[in-house]
């Protein structure tokens, strides 16, 4: 199900205002003239600037070659496992197989960072953006999992219904065979946290699919891009009613690396959720409240974290009745329960495995990495603890903070959402905060948590340093795991490396030679605009 575009806003006629901006130290020239905006699914300006999409695609088109030798590799490769490229997999030939991974990575990279700069400057619109991510992501559809091992464990817990067990009370381990030998060892022995709905579509993966585990991690990919499809389809209607650009949204939502290579090319089950909360908030914008907490509800029969949105779309409903804010409240409240029971109840009960997977929730908080903000307090305030009193329990730490840290999230998404209770695009802004804080905050974060919200905050209006920003994490968070899927997270050497990549990149989006290595004709600099309202359009 897709949402119809609503009409396109008119564009005012007179050019926008000079605005200086003292953060980013100049005052940028408006563009010269208005954007048009025709009717259609994306912006129609410009078409894809050639070299960038090319440049884009020879890297994905390496991490594609690289990822049958350096990525998350099955154990046993039926493809080339006997064949005269078997040396791709082992020893030396990993290794270059992973170089070849950061090589297209980097050209990738820097191909969006200039694709960037075209929509800044508007010499490229919502069209030529979509088209150049398309083109980009079509190596992506066919490669081996990357910087992940995820697909595996979707598909031995699709595995295990099948094969008469239950993945909310056992892990992978005590079924066996080839879906269970790919499990990363952390996982092999904990059971699935995630929804009713996720796990009836991994089993029609493996259904479908039988033993052959390449064949399962390309068709579960192509089940996953489902949620993407969403995402671009109600995207050019959101980020209008959000106050965004199109085609700024679609380069930050859609063609970035993490989207390309995180999601798509590793291949997470995180893609449905961000296709399905914002076609939720869509339905909600447009007054179809029944059929946005359907959609939210389905969300979070995916991934927990989905139904923080919840609250937050019966604001939305509330909004629009007559009355006090109580009665409103209650008003929209009780026929939206009543909504996510029957379609949560429904996927639970297409199960038959009943509610076992809510215990299940806890087994991510396994991990334990400095990307929870509340466990690296927890991590750093042990190693100090530990200069003075010697020998301490870290875990013990770890704990404590965690418990304030879900204390603390409780309270700003409250918060969040009563400061949303009177408009509507605020509360649907607001959700998208409550989900980036409960990424972060929560005991355990991995990058592609992060796209929960947003997939939302890309359809807000962005300054030109906001955008920046946005960069230098992106490639930051592409690279704490190794291609592998393995942490690169306590690597200090190398964490520091990429980190001065991301700044430098973030830089090159507003100037083209940052380091001033050029000594010729400079690249046309792109009129970026450095405010709010100048990104917006």
């Amino acid at each position: 199900m897709t949402a119809q575009p609503s009409p396109p806003l008119p564009r005012p006629a007179a050019p926008e205002t000079v605005t200086p901006d003292p953060g980013a130290g100049a005052v940028v020239p408006p563009p010269p003239a208005p954007e048009p905006a025709g009717p259609g699914l994306v912006e129609r300006l410009g078409s894809p600037p050639r070299g960038v999409l090319l440049l884009g695609l020879a890297g994905t088109v390496l991490m594609f070659l690289g990822s049958f030798g350096g990525g998350g590799i099955p154990m046993r490769d039926p493809v080339i496992g006997n064949s005269a490229l078997s040396f791709w997999r082992y020893g030396h030939g990993a290794m270059l197989a992973t170089i070849v991974i950061y090589v297209g990575l980097v050209l990738m990279v820097w191909a969006w960072v200039r694709l960037g700069r075209a929509v800044l400057a508007r010499r490229a619109g919502g069209r030529a953006v979509l088209t150049t991510a398309a083109v980009w992501m079509l190596p992506m559809l066919v490669t081996a999992p990357l910087f992940t091992r995820d697909p595996y464990s979707y598909l031995a817990q699709g595995a295990l219904p099948l094969a008469g067990y239950d993945p909310y009370v056992v892990g992978p381990d005590t079924m066996g065979g080839i879906f269970t030998d790919n499990v990363h060892f952390f996982w092999q022995d904990t059971p699935a946290p995630y929804g009713p709905l996720f796990i009836l579509l991994a089993q029609g993966v493996v259904l479908l699919v039988g033993q052959n585990v390449l064949l399962g991690v390309v068709l579960m990919r192509l089940t996953l891009v489902t949620g993407l499809l969403l995402l671009v389809a109600v995207l050019p209607a959101l980020t209008r009613r959000l106050g965004g650009r199109p085609a700024v949204a679609l380069w930050l939502a859609v063609a970035n690396p993490v989207m390309v290579v995180h999601m798509v090319g590793g291949v997470h089950n995180d893609l449905l959720v961000v296709g399905l909360l914002p076609l939720a908030a869509l339905l909600a914008l447009r007054q179809r409240f029944v059929w946005a907490i359907v959609v939210a509800s389905l969300a979070m029969a995916v991934k927990a974290s989905a139904g923080i949105v919840l609250p937050f779309l019966v604001l939305v409903w509330a909004a629009t009745l007559s009355g006090g804010f109580w009665s409103r409240l209650v008003r929209a409240g009780v026929p939206s329960v009543a909504v996510f029971g029957v379609v949560f109840g429904g996927a639970t009960w297409l199960t038959g495995l009943g509610l076992g997977w809510l215990p299940a929730l806890s087994a991510p908080s396994m991990i334990v990495n400095w990307l929870s903000v509340p466990t690296a307090v927890g991590q750093a305030t042990a190693s100090v603890a530990g200069m003075f009193a010697g020998e301490v329990n870290t875990q013990a730490f770890v704990d404590t903070f965690r418990f304030i840290g879900a204390l603390v999230m409780g309270l700003l998404i409250a918060l969040l959402w009563w400061r949303g209770r009177d408009d509507p695009r605020a509360a649907v802004r607001n959700a998208a905060i409550a989900l980036a804080l409960a990424a972060v905050l929560s005991p355990t974060t991995l990058p592609w948590y992060l796209s929960w919200g947003f997939c939302l905050l890309a359809m807000t209006p962005w300054s030109a340093r906001g955008l920046q920003w946005v960069v230098a994490g992106s490639i930051w968070l592409m690279i704490v795991y190794f291609p592998d899927g393995e942490t690169a997270l306590y690597v200090p050497h190398y964490l520091l490396v990429c980190a001065l990549a991301g700044v430098l990149a973030a830089a090159s989006l507003l100037r083209p030679d940052p380091l001033g290595l050029r000594r010729g004709a400079p690249e046309a600099p792109s009129t970026a605009p450095t405010t709010d309202a100048g990104v917006r359009g």
